[in-house]
């Protein structure tokens, strides 16, 4: 018969110690940290689970409330020795975690899952709902939520990602949930994985709303702090969080030596046209490249040249966020581009199975291509949440937004400029932050301003502006595109860029060597 409250023999605590029968115990006080000490002639890991007991059994300084509330359940033997610990996951899977001699072995072998746990994402996401709290808080480490929300209370949702390695594709599949959330503070790990992991999550996210909670080093994470009965010390850190600085101040000889380094291993693409190509030497990373005309001139057609050829030609993943066209129309236009005919248009007799399988060829890769397509207005704030999904989530390198007045149109405010200076430099930032391209259209008034707002053309790095004569009486020249660039921070180089033509037999815009007719 077990024997309770008995002294422990880490000298500890002097009530929290159980004795079993053949000689072993087990502390259940958060001072001894949950360890457990071996007996004489004890019964084997592997006891079948109809002879055991399953308990919300404290451990590790968390209260039986705690373990309840995340329904962590210890595996009990018939003697009373813990034998392990499952965690459940949303979704049925469950991750086991054996108890040796003195707590939890750290050999991969004492770990085990049943169920998809590589989809499961976040553990105890489940346990609150979306949005229920202004906050959620992030850690690293299936104890570490829960300690976490001991420690600061039951009003403050926590969940945990499944390892530092996993923490991105953990947060991306409970990105919906996880946004909910008017803020998310990030308290992972202070070692250096941890830390990577939590600048990856955080990339995932609006700059506005990820706080970072500094870790002492001494305590490493929550459930540490918590064993070590500095809890108030976490609360200070947590309330003392400050938004997420995605990069440091640069002072060190090694920085500047690694940014530079860095700078010259920025892939670079080819634009499909010569003439812009030798201008600016090519499509770069972390930079917003704008596309400007009147409206009718073909600034959709264009974008879907460098569109197609990005897939054609490279291995990069690409976004594309058409706003006037569903998603039929992209794909077909994709379509076309391969095939070398306008599919979309009545007539062509090209056959779905057809379109989708010039497709197939030009993408190649399953998850390389992705579409977001809507007709209609959005809220500028889903159009940021999208894009920085389509890059940090997906992995796209290149994002095609056509176009961004179409953003903002019947949103509920009368500013139209002050909410496009805002998406517009919102979207400038999040390129820098994030390295990737962003290729953006914007339609222009009379004077060949920017519509709606001047900061569009303020915060691009590269402007190329479009224009043809639409009236022209002769075929030929009337589907000339020329092409100017207007502003180049990369190189410098403005003026004339070439002559575009249009083919209405391929629907293709390709460049215009020779001289147009008198």
């Amino acid at each position: 018969m077990p024997r309770t409250h008995q002294p422990c023999p880490c000298g500890k605590s002097s009530d929290a110690y159980t004795e079993f029968d053949n000689g072993g115990g087990y502390c259940h006080s958060g001072k001894c940290g949950g360890t457990y000490f071996p007996g004489k002639g004890e019964v084997p890991n592997d006891v079948r689970a109809e002879e055991c007991t399953f308990e919300h059994l404290p451990f590790r300084g968390l209260t039986r409330e705690t373990l309840q509330k995340y329904d962590i359940l210890t595996k009990i033997a018939p003697d009373g020795r813990p034998i392990s610990v499952g965690l459940l996951y949303a979704g049925g899977a469950v991750k086991v975690r054996k108890i040796g001699n003195g707590d939890f072995p750290k050999d991969a072998g004492n770990i085990y899952t049943q169920g998809s746990i590589s989809t499961a994402g976040l553990f105890a996401a489940d346990k609150f709902p979306a949005g229920s709290a202004r906050s959620i808080t992030i850690v690293e480490g299936e104890f570490d939520a829960p300690s976490v929300y001991q420690m600061l209370g039951s009003k403050y949702p926590c969940v945990s990602v499944q390892s530092s390695s996993s923490a991105k594709r953990d947060c991306t599949v409970h990105w919906d949930y996880l946004n909910s959330f008017e803020r998310i503070y990030l308290a992972l790990d202070a070692d250096e994985p941890g830390q990577k992991a939590t600048r990856d999550i955080a990339g995932l996210f609006d700059f506005n709303k990820v706080y970072h909670v500094r870790l002492s080093r001494e305590y490493k994470d929550g459930n540490g702090y918590l064993q070590s009965g500095a809890g108030e010390e976490f609360k200070r850190s947590w309330y003392n969080a400050k938004r997420f600085m995605p990069e440091g101040i640069v002072s060190s000889f090694s920085e500047v030596k690694e940014i530079l380094a860095q700078a010259k291993n920025k892939p670079t693409e080819r634009y499909p046209f010569p003439t812009l190509q030798e201008m600016t030497d090519g499509i770069r990373t972390g930079e917003f490249v704008l596309v400007t005309a009147l409206e009718g001139i073909g600034k959709t057609e264009f974008i879907r040249r460098i569109e197609s050829t990005m897939l054609a030609e490279t291995k990069d993943r690409i976004g594309i966020i058409h706003l006037e066209e569903g998603k039929d129309r992209v794909i077909k236009g994709l379509a076309g581009h391969q095939l070398r005919q306008p599919v979309h248009l009545p007539g062509s007799n090209v056959s779905d199975d057809e379109i989708f399988t010039a497709y197939q060829a030009l993408v190649r890769d399953d998850e390389r291509c992705h579409i977001y397509g809507h007709v209609g207005s959005d809220d500028p704030n889903d159009i940021l949440d999208t894009a920085r999904f389509l890059t940090a989530a997906c992995g796209c390198r290149r994002i095609f937004l056509d176009h961004l007045t179409m953003a903002v149109t019947g949103w509920e405010t009368e500013d139209e400029r002050r909410t496009l200076d805002y998406l517009s430099t919102a979207l400038a930032r999040m390129c820098n932050e994030l390295d990737f391209t962003l290729f953006c259209v914007s339609h222009v008034n009379d004077d060949g301003l920017t519509r709606g707002s001047r900061n569009i053309s303020k915060v691009a790095h590269t402007w190329v502006h479009l224009d043809r004569d639409v009236s022209a009486d002769n075929d030929f020249v009337r589907n000339i595109a020329r092409v100017t660039i207007k502003k180049n921070r990369p190189t410098g180089r403005t003026g004339p860029a070439g002559k575009l033509i249009f083919n209405p037999e391929t629907f293709m815009l390709n460049e215009l060597s020779e001289e147009l007719p008198s």
